[in-house]
């Protein structure tokens, strides 16, 4: 009896040791399950990190929108979209050319006479000459300031009143700058954009203007800027109602923070907006994108898309994402569509230059088509995938670069493709972004503005010059005009 329970004990005793190493081994593999998976899981996440980086050691100028001063000094190699043609280089047959060439009334003639034979030596002194040759020399004058004089009488009536003549109108002090100065100041401050020192410099040493210090260039540029108030709110009026209107925005230092720096421009039209903010509380207080009614041309900020207007997107940006997709991540889709696009393009430039208004519709139809199938082999290169188990997120689900663009191909077709219907719609929004890249130069040279109010005035006077040149007229004769109390005031209103 002893031995039976002595066995049954020991029995039960060895089922619990081995229940506790089967435990104890479970929960060893349940434990080494876990940290697979944790380590897989920062496997996963580190080769992310690492494609990630290696993306963005890949962005420069050409396939991103870096701007090319963020390229180093190992800039990458032009790539041009543009197919060769089959013409020569050069000059067409028929194109004037612009060279130097003589004019028919000189400011000043000198006559080189020939006094003596230089073969017998005779004397040649009283001999008409058989013909002259003529050499013109273009140089500039001696620069000089000329001081006008006004001298306003003064005359005793004999009732006793005293009369005294009115001098012209901007004459106001006994010593003062005329307005050609003023204007050749405040161009090369806010035109030229040379560090603060600089335009007085060139003024002491080009004109002889000695009482000019670093600051003054700066207080005739807030006059400038106060005389083209009214002017401002003219150039932003007709550019809210043109048809299409390219927007951009570019980051400004002021008082030693980030502000923005919002442009508005046509053809013709060039308004600048500085404003804390980028996105919709700037662009409402600008008062211009609220109110439209045509197509605006712009890079995908969605504070535009929140607008009910018509948009157009810069394709420039888009072959930019594409030329990295093909480039750095062997998208076969993005080779196809960096193709298709340029070849819309030159279609729309042929049918132009040949007095088209339209593409014909068969053509249409067939480039929808092609767009339309390089989107779907596009999103059948890269599936929606299972998202890994994790915490929820508020928000949209993340996804690849790739399929972020592939679903904007897909979801704003009309308005990627604005140009091909509609000719007065650029392929590109490269019109706002050239008046947005000097805009920036100036920050790159000169850094942050010192005040608010010295950036509202950089922004009225380059809105102004622009506008200016973009309708013909001399820079520097506008910013003359401005100081004489009639500045150009544009008349257009077209896109």
């Amino acid at each position: 009896m002893m031995l039976r329970e002595d066995a049954q004990a020991i029995y039960r005793a060895g089922e619990e040791a081995v229940a506790c190493v089967l435990l104890e081994m479970d929960t060893r593999i349940h434990a080494s399950e876990r940290q697979v998976r944790e380590l897989t899981m920062c496997i996963d996440a580190g080769e992310q990190r690492v494609r990630q980086l290696e993306e963005q050691v890949a962005k420069n100028s050409r396939n991103s929108s870096k701007p090319p001063s963020s390229d180093g000094l190992r800039k990458p190699r032009p790539k041009s979209l543009r197919q060769p043609g089959n013409r020569p280089t050069g000059g067409r047959p028929g194109h004037p050319g612009h060279t130097l060439r003589m004019v028919e009334n000189p400011d000043h003639t000198k006559r080189h006479p020939v006094s003596r034979c230089t073969g017998c030596g005779h004397s040649l002194v009283d001999q008409a000459p058989d013909r002259i040759e003529r050499r013109q020399v273009f140089d500039l004058p001696k620069p000089k300031l000329e001081v006008a004089e006004h001298q306003g009488e003064i005359k005793t009536c004999a009732c006793g009143c005293v009369n005294r003549a009115a001098f012209p109108p901007g004459v106001a002090a006994p010593a003062q700058y005329g307005p050609r100065l003023k204007g050749a100041a405040v161009y090369l401050e806010d035109y030229q954009l040379p560090p603060f020192d600089r335009p007085a410099e060139i003024m002491r040493d080009i004109f002889a203007c000695e009482t000019f210090s670093g600051g003054t260039p700066a207080d005739f540029s807030a006059d400038c800027s106060l005389r083209l108030e009214p002017v401002d709110a003219i150039i932003r009026d007709p550019a809210a109602k043109s048809e299409v209107v390219g927007f951009d925005e570019t980051g400004m230092r002021a008082i030693g923070s980030l502000h923005w720096l919002h442009t508005a421009s046509t053809r013709r039209l060039t308004w600048y907006f500085a404003h804390k903010r980028r996105g919709r509380e700037a662009m409402d207080a600008a008062n211009i994108p609220p109110n439209f009614r045509g197509r605006a041309v712009h890079d995908f900020l969605n504070a535009y898309l929140e607008y009910d207007c018509d948009h157009a997107f810069c394709n420039g940006h888009l072959l930019r994402e594409l030329i990295f997709l093909w480039e750095v991540q062997n998208q076969q889709w993005s080779a196809a569509m960096i193709g298709h696009l340029p070849a819309i393009k030159d279609a729309v430039d042929t049918a132009r230059t040949a007095g088209q208004t339209a593409l014909p519709e068969p053509d249409l139809d067939r480039f929808r088509r092609h767009y339309e199938r390089i989107v779907e082999a596009g999103h059948a290169q890269n599936p929606l995938t299972e998202a890994p188990a994790a915490p929820k997120r508020r928000g949209r689900r993340k996804q690849t670069k790739a399929r972020n663009l592939l679903d904007r191909f897909r979801n704003y077709p009309d308005s990627i493709l604005a140009f091909m219907y509609d000719f007065s719609v650029p392929f590109d929004n490269n019109l706002s972004e050239r008046d947005s890249r000097m805009m920036k130069l100036r920050r790159k040279i000169s850094g942050t503005f010192r005040n608010f109010n010295a950036l509202v005035d950089f922004c009225r006077i380059r809105g102004h010059v622009s506008t200016a040149r973009k309708n013909g007229v001399n820079a520097l004769d506008a910013l003359r005009r401005v100081f004489l109390d009639d500045p150009f005031i544009p008349t257009v209103n077209t896109s």
